[in-house]
């Protein structure tokens, strides 16, 4: 039989204890030989039980390694992680999820069949904990009037050839022709990197039997912090590949444009105060409308007034970050964000 290849997974933490040690036990239960893999857990400097917890499992399995990353920001430790790792292929991983015993050789599998630059999962959003608004979270990050048309949170039926996955599972030419992640990109250092793949005619493809649990934040200041920061990285993304990398991306900008703008039109025209507020009233009554769907569905009442408004949170935020993110990039102003979680 064929050896496997070997593999460097890597995944960057902080402050990660409610969820990092399902995720070593999610990593502990591949079905992969031990010695053909290796995983760097690069932990930003956690304040909480977070270090602790890797450095028992570290002391137990060898193969599992703890990283220092003092930068703190996820491209620093992707970056850190891929330097000291030896593997032929580069998994990168995120710690707030729970991957099947099958996921790094039907990643692998693929990787290797299609001569892929990068291949990823559909995520499988589930909500932090067991109240309607968590659950209303869940269900925003994955519907199609939340995230739009981005298949890896929606799902798909089939292979497709795709702009973008999460996290990935990389062939190491990749990272020796284009180079490493963006350190100035605390986030969408993913999307960024995808595009230099695309641009350089490599293929990304999603595998829709392989399903990944993610937990989404579970309050609205953490997932409104998470949006309005994937908004405000977004332009800067864009300038540096010279094209934009979706036409989803516009959306919440010109949500949050038609929001201010038809309010200010209207006061010096009252006249458009109704179909100012009749579009206002479709938008919340769509919310509200997928709400009681999933209510009924999971059989919790709360959900159906939590929908529209974790809907609004979701575009308002990246919306209001898109802009912000604009005029940085105008204004040549610096991207220093918070980082923790």
């Amino acid at each position: 039989m064929e050896e496997r290849p070997f593999i460097s997974v890597i995944c960057p933490v902080y402050n990660e204890e409610a969820f990092v040690g399902n995720f070593i036990q999610s990593i502990l239960g591949q079905d992969y030989p031990r010695d053909r893999e290796e995983v760097f857990l690069v932990d930003g400097r956690s304040t909480d039980r977070t270090r602790e917890i890797i450095q028992s499992y570290v002391k137990e399995y060898p193969f599992l390694r703890l990283l220092d990353n003092p930068e703190k920001t996820v491209p620093y430790a992707l970056n850190k992680g891929i330097r000291q790792s030896k593997g032929d292929i580069i998994i990168r991983l995120d710690a707030h999820c729970r991957y099947p015993s099958d996921y790094f050789p039907v990643l692998v599998k693929y990787q290797q069949s299609l001569d892929a630059e990068n291949v990823g999962a559909v995520w499988n959003t589930l909500p932090a904990k067991d109240t309607a608004l968590c659950h209303a979270i869940a269900i925003a990050s994955s519907h199609p009037f939340g995230v739009g048309n981005s298949l890896s949170k929606t799902g798909v039926s089939q292979l497709m050839e795709v702009d973008t996955v999460p996290f990935g599972c990389f062939p190491r030419r990749v990272f020796d022709k284009l180079g490493l992640f963006d350190e100035e990109l605390v986030r969408n250092q993913d999307d960024e990197f995808n595009g230099r793949i695309t641009q350089s005619g490599g293929k990304i493809y999603l595998v829709p039997d392989l399903v990944i649990d993610y937990y989404a934040r579970r309050d609205l200041r953490r997932m409104f912090k998470m949006y309005y920061q994937y908004g405000l990285f977004k332009p800067l993304v864009n300038t540096k590949l010279k094209k934009p990398t979706s036409l989803r991306q516009f959306v919440p900008g010109l949500f949050v444009a038609g929001l201010l703008l038809g309010a200010l039109v209207s006061v010096f025209f009252p006249v458009l105060w109704w179909i100012y507020g009749i579009v206002v009233t479709l938008y919340l009554l769509s919310g509200l409308t997928i709400g009681i769907r999933q209510a009924v569905k999971r059989k919790k009442a709360g959900i159906a007034l939590w929908m529209p408004v974790v809907f609004f949170v979701v575009h308002l935020a990246y919306g209001l970050g898109y802009w912000a993110g604009i005029w940085k990039v105008l204004a040549r102003r610096p991207f220093v964000v918070d980082v923790s979680r």
